[in-house]
C-alpha cells in the first residue's frame, strides 16, 4: 500500500505515510476499477477506519455502493481527466433504504452560473464555445439552455488532439468569405479545455492570424495555476479573461502555515515557494481530507468513543457492515478543518459549500507579457463581487493633432470642389466617424491624399506603396478609408473593428434593351408559324374538296357559295376564332372542321400563354455570375483596381505554389494579358471603363 501511494501520490507521500497504520484508505490515481476493488477488498479484511478516493465518477460509483453497504466513510474527491473542467457527476443509483455515507469533499461544479454571470456583464449576444475532447459538454447542457431562452447566439465547436490539423483543414476547405465569416466568430469565445490545450489552441490560432486585437476570449477552469496563467497571457492577444477556482488565505505567511494544532510544510503553504504553484487542487483536497480525518480520530479518542476498526469481509453472506461506520461519519460531518484549500467542512447532504473562483484579465493589445489583474471574485452566496464592465474612453487626447492619410471611395471618403480658393472639404462616412471621435477625445488632424492614391500592397523587395506605406514609414498616425483587413496588412499595422463584409463581385455594362416589333411573334419559332399557315392551306383544300365531290342540296335557282376562296376564308376564321359564313352541312366536312377547331383551340391556348410570359419578364439573362463564370470565358476582357485586395488576392492564388488555383491562374493571365491595360489605379476608373467600353472589372469598388 505504501509503494502505491508513493508512485501515485509522490507530493503527499511523506503525511500519508504517518497516517497508514490507522488504516486510512487513499486512492488517487484512475486506476481500473477491478484493480480498485481488489485493493479495498484486501484492506477491509485488515480493518479499516475510512475511505479517501480521487477517482473519476463512474469508478466513485461502485465505491459508493460498496461504502453504503459496509458502512465505511467515503470521502471522494473528484478528479478531472488530464486538466480538463469538471463536468457534476451523474447521480447514482442507491440501495434503497441505506445511509449515505460518501461525503463529496471537492464543492458541487459551478461552472455553468460563473460562466453565464460574465457572459452577462460582458453583454455578449453572439459568441463561439470551444470545449477539448476530454471534456464532457453535458456539463454545460443547463449553461446552454439559459442562452437560448435569453435569444444568444452560442455555437459549439470541439477542439481536436491534433491541432494544427484542425486549423489546416479549416484553410483548405473554406473560401475567403467563409473565412471572414469565422473571423468575426472567433472574435467572443468562451474555451472549455485544460491549460495546456488552451495555450496550444490559442498559439496556433494566433500564428495563423484567425484572431485579431479586436478579440475577447474567456477561458474557465478550476484548475489554473499561476504560471499556466502567466503562460497564457504571454501567448494570447487582444483580450483575456480567465476563471479559476481559489482559497482565501491569510497574509500573514505564520498563520497561513500554521492551523490550530498543525503545521503544514512552507513547500505548501508559502506563496513565495515555486512547488506551492504546482500542487494541483485535486492533492490539495487530499492534504485537507486527510488532516480531517485526523483531527476526527483525535476527537474520537479523547471522547472514549473509540470503536475498533472495520475488519469486513465482502464474500461471507453473513457479514455484517461496521457498526461504528455511523458515529464516525457523523463526526467527520460534525467538525471542520483549516487547510489549503481554507476551510474544509460537510453540509447535511454530504456536499463542501465552501467555494471561491477569482476573475483574472487583461485589456486589449498586442503586447505579450502584458500585465493581468483580479477583475472580480465569484461564490455561490454573494455572486460577483466587482464589476467587469469596461472603462469608457477618456478625453486625455486634448491638444494632440493626429496627420490622416486616405483614399478616395465613394461613400466612405470623398472631397468637394476647390471653390473660390477654399480649402478642400472631406465628407463621407469614415469621415463621419473621425469626426465623432474627434469631438469626443479632443483632438484635432489634418488629412491628406495618398501620393499614389493606391491602398497599397507589399512589393517583392518588402516595401509597402498607397496608403499602407505612409503607415508603415510613420509619414501618417491614421489610416482612414475602404481599407480591407488582410494578414500581410494586419501583420505590420493595427486594425479598428470591422464595420463592413462584402463578397468579391463582377461590374459589367448592362444590356441596352431594343423595341421589336415582331415581339407578337417570339411565342413560336419560325418554323411552327410555317407549318401553321401550311395546315391552314392544306385544310382550307381538304374542305372545298369535300364539298365539291359532295355538294349541298340547294334551293332551286341558288349558286352555290362553296369556292376556295370561300374555304380557306372559313378555315382561317375558325383558326383565329371568329367563326365563318358558309354553311357546310354535309357529314364529313363537319367531322373535319370538329377536328381542325380542336387542334386550333390546343395552338391558340398555347400562344397566349407563351405571349404573356415574354410581355411580362423583363429580366435580362447574363451568362456571367461569378467569378468561376468570368474565369471560363475569354471574349470579355477584364481588370481590377491595382494594389488592391482583389489584385494581391487574384497574384497570391495564381503565383504562390503552395495555395496555387486554377482558377486564380486563368483571370491572373487574363488580366495580364494586354500589358494589364484594363486594370486601372482607382476604382471609379474602373466603373468608368466597365460603362463606356463594356470591359468586365472585377470587383471594381473594393480594395
Amino acid at each position: 500500500m505504501q509503494e502505491q501511494l508513493a508512485k501515485n501520490c509522490p507530493c503527499l507521500f511523506s503525511w500519508c505515510c504517518s497516517v497508514v497504520t490507522c488504516r486510512i484508505t487513499i486512492i488517487c490515481l484512475f486506476a481500473l476499477l477491478p484493480q480498485i476493488i481488489n485493493i479495498i477488498k484486501t484492506l477491509m479484511n485488515r480493518g479499516i477506519l475510512a475511505l479517501v478516493s480521487s477517482i473519476g465518477c463512474m469508478s466513485a460509483g461502485s465505491l459508493q455502493t460498496l461504502a453504503d453497504a459496509m458502512h465505511i466513510p467515503h470521502l471522494f474527491i473528484q478528479r478531472s481527466p488530464v486538466g480538463s473542467p469538471r463536468s457534476a457527476c451523474p447521480p447514482t443509483g442507491r440501495i434503497p433504504g441505506t445511509d449515505d455515507y460518501t461525503l463529496m469533499v471537492r464543492p458541487p461544479v459551478y461552472l455553468n452560473e460563473v460562466i453565464m454571470q460574465v457572459v452577462s456583464e460582458y453583454s455578449w449576444q453572439k459568441f463561439i464555445i470551444f470545449y477539448d475532447s476530454d471534456f464532457d459538454i453535458r456539463g454545460i447542457e443547463d449553461f446552454l439552455d439559459r442562452t437560448s431562452q435569453q435569444g444568444m447566439d452560442v455555437s459549439l465547436q470541439k477542439v481536436e488532439s491534433n491541432i494544427n490539423m484542425m486549423i489546416t483543414s479549416l484553410f483548405r476547405t473554406m473560401r475567403v468569405e467563409e473565412l471572414h465569416r469565422y473571423r468575426d466568430t472567433l472574435r467572443r469565445a468562451v474555451l472549455f479545455m485544460s491549460p495546456a490545450t488552451a495555450k496550444a489552441f490559442i498559439t496556433e490560432v494566433v500564428e495563423t492570424n484567425l484572431v485579431a486585437f479586436d478579440c475577447h476570449w474567456i477561458l474557465i477552469n478550476e484548475e489554473i495555476s499561476d504560471y499556466d496563467l502567466q503562460e497564457l497571457v504571454m501567448k494570447s492577444i487582444g483580450r483575456l479573461t480567465l476563471v479559476r477556482q481559489t482559497f482565501p488565505m491569510p497574509q500573514n505567511t505564520t498563520q497561513r502555515c500554521v492551523k490550530h494544532n498543525h503545521r503544514i510544510n512552507t513547500s505548501l503553504c508559502d506563496p513565495k515557494n515555486p512547488k506551492s504553484h504546482q500542487l494541483e487542487i485535486t492533492n490539495r483536497y487530499i492534504y485537507d481530507t486527510v488532516l480531517l480525518l485526523a483531527n476526527t480520530f483525535h476527537r474520537k479518542l479523547e471522547d472514549r468513543k473509540w470503536h475498533s476498526m472495520a475488519s469486513l469481509s465482502c464474500i461471507r453472506k453473513n457479514s455484517k457492515p461496521w457498526q461504528g461506520g455511523k458515529s464516525m461519519l457523523d463526526t467527520v460531518k460534525k467538525f471542520g478543518v483549516s487547510g489549503l484549500t481554507s476551510f474544509l467542512e460537510f453540509t447535511d447532504n454530504g456536499s463542501n459549500p465552501n467555494i471561491f473562483f477569482e476573475i483574472l484579465g487583461t485589456n486589449y493589445g498586442e503586447d505579450r507579457g502584458r500585465g493581468i489583474s483580479r477583475l472580480a471574485t465569484w461564490d455561490p452566496v454573494h455572486g460577483l463581487n466587482g464589476t467587469l464592465t469596461d472603462r469608457k474612453l477618456e478625453n486625455n487626447m486634448r491638444g494632440v493633432v493626429l496627420r490622416v492619410v486616405t483614399v478616395l471611395e465613394e461613400p466612405f471618403v470623398m472631397v468637394s470642389e476647390n471653390v473660390l480658393g477654399k480649402p478642400k472639404k472631406y465628407q463621407g462616412f469614415s469621415i463621419d466617424v473621425l469626426d465623432a471621435l474627434s469631438n469626443y477625445l479632443g483632438f484635432k488632424y489634418e488629412i491628406y491624399v495618398a501620393p499614389d492614391h493606391k491602398y497599397g500592397s507589399l512589393h517583392p523587395d518588402g516595401q509597402w506603396n498607397g496608403l499602407m506605406g505612409e503607415l508603415v514609414f510613420k509619414r501618417a498616425d491614421v489610416g482612414l478609408s475602404a481599407l480591407t483587413i488582410t494578414p500581410e496588412r494586419e501583420s505590420v499595422v493595427d486594425f479598428t473593428t470591422r464595420y463592413m463584409d462584402y463578397s468579391v463581385g463582377v461590374l459589367l455594362r448592362k444590356a441596352e434593351r431594343t423595341v421589336d416589333m415582331f415581339a407578337c411573334l417570339a411565342p413560336f419559332d419560325l418554323s411552327l408559324w410555317a407549318c401553321i399557315a401550311g395546315t391552314v392551306l392544306l385544310v382550307g383544300i381538304l374542305v372545298y374538296l369535300l364539298n365539291w365531290l359532295n355538294p349541298p342540296r340547294l334551293p332551286m335557282g341558288s349558286v352555290s357559295p362553296t369556292t376556295l376562296y370561300n374555304s380557306m376564308w372559313f378555315v382561317y376564321g375558325s383558326f383565329v376564332q371568329q367563326g365563318g359564313e358558309v354553311p357546310y352541312t354535309t357529314l364529313a366536312t363537319r367531322m373535319m372542321m370538329g377536328i381542325w377547331w380542336m387542334f386550333a383551340l390546343i395552338v391558340i391556348s398555347s400562344y397566349t400563354a407563351n405571349l404573356a410570359a415574354f410581355l411580362t419578364i423583363s429580366r435580362i439573362e447574363n451568362s456571367i455570375q461569378s467569378l468561376q463564370d468570368l474565369s471560363k470565358q475569354t471574349e470579355l476582357p477584364y481588370g481590377t483596381v491595382l494594389d488592391s485586395a482583389v489584385y494581391d488576392q487574384v497574384r497570391s492564388k495564381s503565383m504562390n505554389p503552395f495555395e496555387r488555383d486554377p482558377m486564380y491562374s486563368q483571370m491572373w493571365r487574363m488580366i495580364n494579358r494586354t500589358g494589364g491595360d484594363n486594370n486601372v489605379d482607382e476604382s471609379k476608373e474602373g466603373i468608368r471603363k466597365a460603362c463606356d467600353k463594356g470591359t468586365a472589372c472585377a470587383s471594381a469598388v473594393v480594395t
